[in-house]
């Protein structure tokens, strides 16, 4: 048996755990296969021009209800910006944000430069991104819904690190989107922490179990 079964919200025991800052958050799809290998392709090979079709993947993500007042891109610390040459998620967030008509705002910064993510566990990810985003301009997102864009959700640590913030600046409403979730119950992540609000819903788009 499955020891972390899905709930009808297709929701895990380890993600219900984990929504913590944001109010929700979709993915198009799981970090595996042909969308893994996109994804590479466009992040590391550097092939700028699947942002495009990359982005469509994401507005098929989000339930046609959705209204939001600013998109805002996970930012990138100066230094990793000019070591990899663009943001992705700022390259996906622009079609998206021009969907909505609504402003690709900037006011989210990385204020500090944190080591890969990648091997940490969710302890540990979430020590290195302690204090590490900051509103520039709290006014622009003060009561107002906004959408944080980033490629892939793995922990959520740095999209709870980035909602935080925002919540912390006043934003009403805070939505996650990525193209893909991995799937977190092949992890044995620490998990000494739950959501404060049972609003709140990890909604994955298809393709994930």
């Amino acid at each position: 048996m499955d020891a972390y079964p899905l709930d009808e919200h297709d929701l895990c025991t380890v993600c219900r755990e984990s929504l913590v800052n944001f109010d929700a958050a979709y993915s198009f799809g799981s970090y595996e296969g042909p969308l893994r290998k996109l994804i590479h392709i466009f992040k590391y090979g550097k092939l700028e021009s699947l942002a495009q079709p990359l982005s469509r993947f994401l507005l098929q993500s989000l339930p046609l209800d959705h209204r939001f007042d600013l998109v805002i891109a996970m930012p990138m610390h100066w230094r990793k910006r000019w070591e990899r040459g663009f943001n992705q998620a700022e390259l996906l967030a622009q079609p998206v944000a021009k969907r909505y008509g609504v402003k690709l705002a900037t006011s989210l910064r990385r204020c500090r430069y944190t080591k890969s993510q990648a091997g940490l566990s969710e302890a540990k990810r979430r020590e290195n991104l302690r204090n590490s985003f900051r509103v520039v301009r709290p006014g622009e997102v003060k009561g107002k819904r906004v959408l944080v864009i980033d490629d892939v959700f793995t922990t959520g640590a740095t999209l709870r690190a980035a909602a935080e913030a925002l919540k912390s600046a006043g934003a009403s409403y805070v939505c996650a989107l990525t193209l893909a979730r991995v799937d977190r119950r092949a992890f044995g992540f620490d998990m000494a922490f739950s959501a404060s609000s049972t609003t709140r819903a990890l909604v994955a788009g298809k393709g994930v179990s």
